[in-house]
């Protein structure tokens, strides 16, 4: 049996924290939960210990970057086998996750994907644009295929969590995190998963900041390419 931690990196969500550790209890009960309260000023961390999952709460505000690399480093100490990555607005159906946890064990790193086949899920433009884009980007760098770089639903086995416990992109991490791990010769696959909207609350990418995200990643991802010297993929 894999021991199993899923990361839920949470900044103000105690309306939906509760349910989501609900239905991961309820889907796939043998896992662990590990919530990263990130510096949050409402009642997160007292709905995620009602809800009777481990915390960590971090004395002020991160990102997710620091947040999930907390995770990461938490996994590493405690000897598990696969972290999972899940968001705390309920996007990533609990009811998905067995899909990963089959799949990582012929990956070092699995992606949930909205687009690997059809689905339900829909985005707005500007969204659909920037998966788009950073998709055909990855994909060029690493010369593999991608189609949804900017998923936050993933499974990573213990050679990306001893990885990724070492760095982790701070800002919007997802996709420089994918260029990374193809840099130190990672196996990486994705699989369809359906997501939904969030639950709760409001993303922080608002339109004036998509424009300033695209160019900030996208000259991340360019510098980490140049940056780690990549290595041939091991089995």
């Amino acid at each position: 049996m894999m021991r199993v931690l899923v990361i839920i990196p949470a900044y103000n969500e105690e309306k939906s924290i509760a349910q989501v550790i609900a239905d991961i209890r309820k889907h796939v009960p043998t896992v662990d939960i590990l919530v990263v309260n990130d510096g949050s000023t409402d009642k997160t961390e007292h709905a995620a210990r009602q809800a009777q999952a481990e915390v960590l709460t971090l004395p002020f505000n991160v990102g997710i970057g620091g947040g999930m690399q907390t995770g990461y480093l938490y996994a590493k100490q405690n000897n598990y086998d696969v972290a999972v990555q899940m968001d705390a607005d309920g996007q990533h159906p609990a009811e998905e996750l067995s899909k990963l946890l089959e799949a990582i064990q012929d990956a070092d790193l699995v992606i949930g994907s909205r687009y690997v086949e059809p689905s339900a899920y829909r985005s707005s433009k500007m969204r659909r644009v920037g998966m788009i884009f950073f998709s055909k980007l990855v994909s060029a760098i690493t010369r593999e295929r991608y189609t949804d770089t900017t998923s936050g639903f993933r499974a990573a086995n213990r050679k990306v969590i001893d990885l990724y416990a070492q760095y982790y992109p701070m800002d919007y991490p997802e996709v420089e995190s994918i260029v990374y791990l193809k840099r130190k010769g990672c196996r990486i696959s994705e699989v369809s998963t359906e997501m939904r909207e969030r639950q709760s609350g409001k993303s922080s990418i608002t339109p004036v900041r998509s424009a300033y995200y695209m160019i900030k990643v996208t000259l991340a991802v360019m510098m980490c390419a140049m940056r780690f010297r990549e290595v041939k993929p091991t089995a």
